[in-house]
This record gives C-alpha cells, structure tokens and sequence, in this order.
C-alpha cells in the first residue's frame, strides 16, 4: 500500500512542478499557491507580471526598509514586507548595446562595496526584443541573509533598474518565479520613436 502513496505523491509533485508557468493561472511556491497579473509602471509603458496579492509598500515600511533617500520609486511586496520586487529608473543614459557593460559596472561596484556578496550567475536575455542585463547575489542582512535578482533594461535612452529579494531561505521557492518575472518585461514603444 505505502508503494502506492509514493506513486500518488510523485504524480502529484510531477503535476505541480509543471504548472511552474507564471502566466498559466496559480503557481505552487512554497506552501502557498499565488496567481500572477500583468503590472503597468511608468505611464503605462513598462509592464511585467507580479503575484495579484503584492501590494505597494507603505511609505513608512519603505523608509525602515529603505531608510537611503536613493531608496526605489516602486517597491512591490508581500504582506510581510519580505519579498519585494521593485523597479527604479536612474538618470543615466543607455542603448541596447550598453546592457552588458552596465549590468558588468553594477556587478564590479556591488563587490567592491560589500565583498561579503556572494555572486551567483549572469548574463543578458533578450526579453521581448529588449536586451535584459542580470545577476543573482547573496547578500549578507541583520536577521541573516538576502537573495537578490538585479536586472537592468533601457527605457526612453535611460536605465531601469529592477530587483527581486526574498530571504536566502526562501529562495529555492523564488529563484526560478523571480527569473520568470524578468522575462515577462514588456516596454512599449510609443515614447521611444523617433529618438536617436
């Protein structure tokens, strides 16, 4: 009889890892079960996929959270403040060609300020036509450990820097949701025609 529980677990495990898409409807991450929902940022012409339940965080939580005046202008969160996605634009220009150098400069600066970062992989993506700039990193925090997903991306000739966290203990839950998000960036182009 116990052969036949494993059986059963394995179909249902088999099952659940498939509906890993995050635009397939619910999605399995940790013990919860989350649905996804396209975001619009930037007057409507950034647009990527987040859990329906992030809300805005709360100006207060932002500046415990965040206590820099440098903090980011959307942070996305759960209800516990724990996992964030955010996006800020920086005032630096940047073309499709310099993703990869810029997103190389962020890396080197992030080690050299706090060698303690771990670095996992990176690389650039091409996202719907756009080229999207990442790495991964561990960072050390108060209460332990942070896993951080950072992603860069032109738009209107300037920078968007996105970032994924969780805590490190979390982030076998989150590592692949957070790549998925990445990869559903949409900038539409209206406001980029026409410019050198």
């Amino acid at each position: 009889m116990g052969n036949i529980d494993e059986k059963i677990l394995e179909i249902i495990n088999n099952e659940e890892s498939k509906l890993q898409n995050i635009s397939d409807g619910q999605v399995k991450i940790g013990n919860r079960y989350y649905e996804f929902e396209e975001r619009v940022f930037y007057d409507d012409n950034v647009k990527l996929l987040m859990p329906k339940d992030f809300k805005e965080m709360p100006q207060q939580q932002r500046q415990i959270k965040y206590p820099s005046s440098q903090r980011p202008e959307i942070i996305q969160t759960d209800e516990t403040g724990s996992i964030n996605i955010m996006l800020n634009r920086i005032d630096s220009s940047l073309n499709e060609d310099q993703v990869k150098e810029l997103t190389d400069g962020m890396k080197a600066i992030l080690k050299k300020v706090n060698p303690a970062n771990i670095f996992f992989t990176d690389g650039v993506e091409k996202v719907d036509e756009k080229n999207v700039g990442y790495f991964e990193f561990k960072s050390p925090a108060m209460d332990g450990f942070i896993y951080n997903l950072m992603f860069f991306f032109e738009f209107e000739g300037k920078t968007v820097m996105g970032t994924f966290c969780c805590r490190y203990d979390e982030y076998k839950d989150w590592r692949e949701v957070a790549f998925q998000v990445m990869k559903t960036i949409r900038v539409t182009k209206k406001n980029i025609e026409g410019r050198g």
